[in-house]
């Protein structure tokens, strides 16, 4: 395995802000070059079987139109899909109301790079951005877009929970909140209110371990 702490600055983060009807949305962008065609990345991103050996296992009716359930985690619509460019689904976790949705854009860089961005637009209750901010998804994220590297690269993190409870995977996830900070403060966010942000979201995905680690 890669030591992924390498990785963690070939990520772009923004964070921002939009309209959505009537109410005020939530913006995060994170973009990075693979070295791996765009057809590849489109490929590992929707194919079901590819996407359960990095991500998480995936069911439902996996078509423009059609519904997916990621196990244990988001479900939702697949609003466009347009191969090998842009990727929309709806992005629901469990019964928690409000809109929230993931675009998958691909930029081929010449003929064996390829630009991947994700954004994630959703309307998040005052009380948690305030408590987490954007790192709440921010962190998830950037694991995820590690582990696709490590899959275009024929790697694998192998079992999620060993790995998420290594000594690399905290430092990355402690040192990712710490880059969505810097993210929310390039935003106009106040300071104080990152430093709590970070906080807390350092703590939700780095608690301390039972030997006091």
């Amino acid at each position: 395995m890669s030591d992924i702490i390498d990785e963690i600055n070939d990520i772009h983060r923004e964070v921002g802000s939009r309209s959505v009807g009537e109410e005020e949305a939530r913006t995060i962008l994170l973009r990075r070059t693979y070295d791996a065609t765009a057809e590849d990345v489109w490929d590992a991103c929707t194919d079901p079987e590819r996407i359960a050996r990095w991500f998480l296992p995936v069911s439902g009716d996996l078509k423009l139109g059609g519904n997916y359930q990621l196990e244990g985690n988001a479900g939702g619509e697949i609003l466009r899909c347009e191969r090998p460019r842009l990727l929309k689904v709806s992005w629901v976790m469990g019964e928690s109301p409000g809109f929230s949705e993931v675009e998958v854009r691909l930029t081929p860089k010449g003929e064996e790079k390829t630009l991947f961005e994700l954004e994630h637009v959703a309307v998040v209750p005052p009380e948690f951005w305030d408590q987490f901010g954007p790192g709440a998804v921010g962190v998830g994220w950037d694991l995820t877009l590690i582990g696709l590297g490590m899959h275009l690269r024929g790697e694998s993190v192998g079992d999620h929970e060993k790995f998420e409870a290594s000594d690399e995977a905290r430092n990355f996830m402690t040192r990712s909140s710490e880059l969505w900070g810097a993210a929310h403060e390039a935003s106009g966010a106040p300071a104080d209110a990152v430093e709590e942000a970070v906080r807390g979201t350092t703590a939700f995905y780095v608690p301390p371990r039972e030997d006091g680690a």
